[in-house]
């Protein structure tokens, strides 16, 4: 399991270090609008970008680095922006989807609903996804900006920390008793 040591989600003020990955073959990490929003998003709610890294849409890059990322103690969450549509070069869903452990199929239904009452069916085209490897949170958002915007505000920025902190509890011992950790939390 990926262990933070002391990250700041972990000691319970809400902050989250995150990993931000936009991809796109037509943008750089200079044009990137939605990097810029995401950035913008996390860090006017008190979090910190801990990596911030741009790739063309390639599978095996995506995969690659989300994977990377994932497995770093400095990361809470993941959230990557772009790639997601329809076009040949989509590629983010299908290389994120195979690291999860647990997807969390509430999140792509919930910023659907959203996004229709602000673009109408043009949402249609915009794939989601979000879940969790290896107790890490990570979102998958579309590469425009405003989409960005929609889904940290109205779901990531709320939901993140409690979805760290569920992620990374305990799991009883192999007898089903709780973890002395787990008593001290009040679990059990």
């Amino acid at each position: 399991m990926n262990e933070t040591n002391a990250s700041d989600a972990e000691s319970g003020d809400g902050t989250l270090c995150t990993g931000v990955v936009t991809i796109s073959s037509s943008r750089s990490l200079d044009t990137d609008e939605a990097g810029e929003a995401v950035t913008a998003a996390l860090e006017g709610d008190g979090n910190e970008i801990t990596v911030r890294e741009h790739v063309g849409a390639d599978h095996d890059k995506v995969q690659s680095i989300v994977s990377r990322l994932i497995d770093r103690d400095d990361v809470d969450a993941v959230i990557t922006a772009g790639a997601t549509s329809v076009e040949p070069t989509d590629v983010t869903i299908d290389a994120v989807e195979p690291l999860l452990e647990k997807e969390l199929t509430a999140f792509s239904e919930l910023f659907t609903l959203l996004a229709y009452e602000q673009v109408g069916s043009k949402t249609v085209a915009a794939r989601t996804l979000a879940g969790v490897a290896d107790g890490t949170p990570i979102f998958c958002l579309p590469g425009h900006a405003d989409a960005v915007r929609l889904a940290l505000e109205e779901i990531v920025l709320s939901e993140a920390p409690a979805l760290v902190e569920l992620a990374r509890e305990e799991e009883p011992d192999e007898d089903g008793e709780p973890t002395d950790a787990d008593v001290a939390d009040g679990g059990a």
